[in-house]
């Protein structure tokens, strides 16, 4: 089993930043696709960026440019890098992780198999 712990979210100004972490246990998820996913209130959890293997990333339309996703194998962890943060961006984001690598292309939050608990992102304007 792995066990995902998102971590970083908060309070921020329109126009700001904020890095976004999850860490990763019980299995080195190395060789896993990881990718992060967000809710607003009311509305269908979104896919937001995924990664593999350090360099293969996708991200949704609305975030490029503004989001950079990565990740630190030493430390089983990937970030969530969000610049020029807007209003809408406000969410509840959770990070997921798969052992196959072809579900970065997946923006389903179910066909991943592990799956955060979420940490709140709030951007005021």
């Amino acid at each position: 089993q792995v066990q995902l712990a998102e971590s970083g979210g908060g309070l921020v100004q329109a126009g700001g930043s904020l890095r976004l972490s999850c860490t990763a246990s019980g299995r080195n998820t190395n060789w896993y696709a990881m990718g992060w996913f967000r809710q607003a209130t009311g509305k269908e959890r979104e896919f937001v960026a995924s990664i593999w293997n350090l360099s293969s990333t996708n991200y949704a339309d609305s975030v490029k440019g503004r989001f950079t996703i990565s990740s630190d194998k030493a430390k089983n962890t990937m970030y969530l890098q969000m610049n020029n943060l807007k209003p809408e961006d406000t969410a509840v984001y959770y990070c997921a992780a798969d052992p196959n690598p072809s579900t970065i292309r997946n923006s389903q939050w179910f066909a991943w198999d592990y799956r955060g608990q979420g940490t709140q992102v709030t951007v005021s304007s």
